[in-house]
């Protein structure tokens, strides 16, 4: 596989729109915005016998936890709206979810102190690493619906992480278990050149200078 980490580097980086001046502190350097909801992934997007699909809570936990979508469901519903912003360079502003968040999510299980850490584990085969205070942010969600309505197959169905301080990589589609940690430990991109933290607003795009991103061509 040729490293994405790899492509980027060579990337083009765009002009910054002409926009409402009084928008542009929202637009991270080296974004560009974009009306439309770009779809990108690693892989084949899967496909469910939902009768059968489960989420696995496991790691620094009291008890493991396996829950079916009725049972995320049926937990507090909250609705947010917050701009995303992509690695590959593309920024959407507004963008409207619907789910369950992730700090009343954990009042749901009983996590240990020593967690300081969170695998996401998706579909297919991926993972992506957080801090577990990343997660408790006011509006990272675990997501049914999109725009008001059910996420499609390809942007995640039928549930994703949205963490919308962080560059997207870090929202996982087709979630399928989350891991508490004592310890960090890389995922699948933090693993191919990516940055560990990835705040888009400090360009945190790769994992060290050879990947700097060009000022321009």
């Amino acid at each position: 596989m040729r490293d994405k980490a790899d492509w980027l580097k060579t990337a083009k980086v765009p002009d910054r729109p002409h926009s409402d001046a009084s928008m542009q502190y929202r637009l991270p350097p080296g974004q560009t915005l974009t009306e439309k909801f770009p779809i990108l992934h690693e892989g084949p997007v899967p496909e469910y016998e939902m009768n059968s699909w489960t989420l696995r809570v496991f790691g620094e936990v009291e008890e493991e936890r396996i829950f079916s979508l009725d049972e995320l469901k049926a937990l507090p519903q909250s609705r947010s709206e917050s701009d995303i912003h992509c690695v590959t360079r593309w920024s959407k502003f507004d963008t409207r979810w619907e789910g369950v968040k992730f700090r009343d999510f954990m009042k749901s299980l009983r996590v240990l102190p020593e967690a300081k850490y969170v695998m996401i584990h998706a579909d297919t085969n991926y993972e992506t690493n957080l801090p577990l205070e990343d997660l408790l942010h006011e509006d990272v969600l675990l997501a049914f619906n999109y725009d008001d309505k059910p996420l499609t197959p390809k942007h995640g169905y039928p549930l994703r992480l949205v963490v919308p301080h962080l560059y997207f990589w870090k929202s996982a589609k087709w979630v399928r278990g989350i891991e508490f940690m004592k310890e960090d430990r890389k995922g699948f991109w933090e693993s191919h050149g990516f940055h560990n933290t990835a705040d888009p607003f400090k360009e945190q795009r790769f994992s060290s200078d050879e990947y700097e991103m060009p000022e321009g061509e």
